[in-house]
């Protein structure tokens, strides 16, 4: 693993996670810990409050089975064994639809925000979309959340779409923007 001072965070995959028992053990609470602040903090992950304990035990579960089915990707950025960030695709459920999958939660630690956490995990869960055969890899973010559009522009992703003031955050309201990563236009 890397040191605190260094910018490069260790991205690890599901594989490495059960390998090392302390890192799996851990998982669970972590990941809800940056969750739980992201959401408090007003990001844009899909819930209006902070998601429990069990609500992100399930959803890693659900991305651990769907890896282990060859049906998904998760990965995890770690700075000095400590968990910072991460994010996952799944295919597509629908048989017409299987060959594409949906980029869908990436979140980091807003203490690492701005190190280059994010951009690592998701050219990591683009490069296992890659290897798995996946054609397009899609994925919808919040219209306010311009960090993260950025980010999606800058690895690839073109906008293909876009619902006006979809997401409904109490009062507030949000367009829905969509991405895609065409593999197929890229040879």
């Amino acid at each position: 693993m890397t040191s605190s001072g260094t910018a490069e965070p260790a991205i690890l995959g599901v594989t490495e996670l059960t390998s090392d028992p302390e890192l799996g053990a851990r998982l669970v609470e972590s990941a809800h810990r940056i969750l739980a602040d992201l959401v408090r903090e007003g990001a844009a992950l899909g819930w209006v409050e902070p998601p429990s304990r069990d609500e992100v035990a399930e959803l890693l579960g659900h991305a651990v089975a769907a890896v282990q089915a060859g049906d998904g990707a998760l990965r995890a950025a770690y700075l000095d064994r400590r968990l910072v960030g991460l994010g996952y695709w799944l295919r597509y459920v629908r048989p017409t639809h299987r060959p594409h999958a949906d980029l869908e939660k990436i979140a980091v630690d807003v203490a690492v925000q701005g190190r280059g956490v994010g951009r690592a995990l998701t050219a990591a869960l683009i490069a296992d979309a890659r290897r798995a055969g996946v054609e397009i890899l899609t994925l919808d973010a919040r219209g306010d959340n311009s960090d993260a559009l950025r980010l999606y522009r800058s690895l690839g992703f073109t906008e293909y779409g876009r619902l006006p003031d979809f997401v409904a955050v109490g009062e507030r309201r949000y367009d829905k923007v969509f991405y895609m990563l065409d593999f197929r236009r890229q040879g």
